[in-house]
């Protein structure tokens, strides 16, 4: 296909294409004769999901860091991943519609029962509007989890640090979930799929989400029978009640706190009404027992373990267990090492 024409197809100028050539988002083929541009099928989807990635408001740097350069994956994997990332796109732009929405009958149902909107009331709706929607686009990857991929497995099988006592976590989670035939459960930053795993071993349908390409793409070969999506805590890609259990490992400490309140409402939005949740993370009890460790990790000489700490974010679990029993949750939880905790919640009604 010739520049020309593609530019119709998609509805935008061929000066743009040249635009996303120069800056090497894409490297069209050049006939050696007269160097005309010839596009391949993969090649327009690419162009596609660039497109789709500037309308997002993602920027040209961005873009480099979310696309493979290496076009050596198989085309069909190829073109999946970038349908992945644009379905991953339009679902974030419909929850913010939604939120939008919602932001509106909270007004409406204001004025219901006062003749007028103070001026306050309105900024801090569009505030809070405004603060969740910055909450869900300022996650970024700074572990590189995409380079992790390949030795994921044997890390964890290894590592006595970060993931100690990890398949006894991943077997806690199963135990207290307790699945029951016919129901379906999401694993949240799935990685390799090993949680998720163990459901599938009991003959329970799985979906599982992660930010990673390269993760997904491991998990789908150990498991192609798991159904698996681009995604995220802050932005599920799932409609609402869709599942009836959600379980997540190993994961939520790479959020921010106020990303953990979002990430919790999103698994609440996808659950059935009676569904239920399973996290099994490193986590402290409070800031003070964060301190205590830190401080015994100092005398011990240990900066390493510090600066892992630091760069993460570890939940306290009080303040998760407070948000289940204000939202109509019962819970309980259990540490099984100085960093690891499982808890799991149900909803009361």
């Amino acid at each position: 296909m010739k520049i020309k024409e593609l530019a119709e197809k998609l509805n935008i100028s061929p000066r743009t294409i040249r635009f996303y050539e120069q800056k090497g988002l894409i490297s069209p083929h050049k006939q050696e004769h007269n160097l005309y541009r010839t596009f391949t099928e993969k090649e327009v989807w690419r162009l596609q999901t660039i497109i789709s990635l500037r309308e997002a408001g993602m920027t040209i740097e961005d873009i480099k860091k979310a696309l493979p350069q290496a076009d050596d994956d198989e085309d069909t994997e190829q073109l999946q991943y970038y349908l992945e990332m644009q379905r991953s796109i339009i679902f974030s732009q419909w929850l913010e519609l939604k939120q939008i929405i919602e932001t509106t009958d909270t007004m409406i149902d204001l004025l219901k029962y006062q003749p007028t909107l103070p001026l306050d009331d309105i900024f801090m709706l569009a505030e809070g509007s405004k603060r969740l929607r910055e909450t869900r686009k300022n996650w970024n990857d700074k572990w590189n989890f995409d380079h992790q991929a390949l030795t994921h497995d044997s890390n964890v099988a290894n590592n006595d640090r970060e993931y100690k006592d990890y398949e006894k976590a991943l077997q806690t989670t199963v135990d207290w979930v307790a699945p029951k035939a016919g129901e379906r459960g999401l694993d949240i930053g799935t990685g390799t799929g090993n949680l998720a795993g163990k459901f599938l071993n009991k003959g329970i349908p799985m979906a599982g989400i992660d930010q990673s390409k390269e993760m997904l793409r491991h998990c789908g070969r150990k498991y192609p029978q798991m159904e698996l999506k681009l995604g995220n805590f802050l932005a599920i890609p799932y409609l609402d009640g869709q599942f009836d259990f959600i379980v997540t490992s190993f994961a939520l400490h790479h959020i921010s706190d106020e990303q953990k309140v979002l990430a919790l409402s999103e698994m609440r939005r996808v659950l059935k009404p009676h569904g239920r949740i399973c996290i099994t993370d490193l986590m402290f009890e409070n800031e003070w027992q964060k301190e205590q460790y830190i401080a015994k990790l100092e005398r011990q000489g240990r900066a390493d373990d510090i600066q892992l700490i630091l760069n993460e974010y570890y939940a306290m679990s009080s303040s998760l267990l407070s948000w289940f029993d204000d939202n109509g949750y019962i819970t309980k939880h259990k540490q099984l090492n100085e960093l690891l905790t499982v808890v799991y919640a149900v909803p009361i009604h």
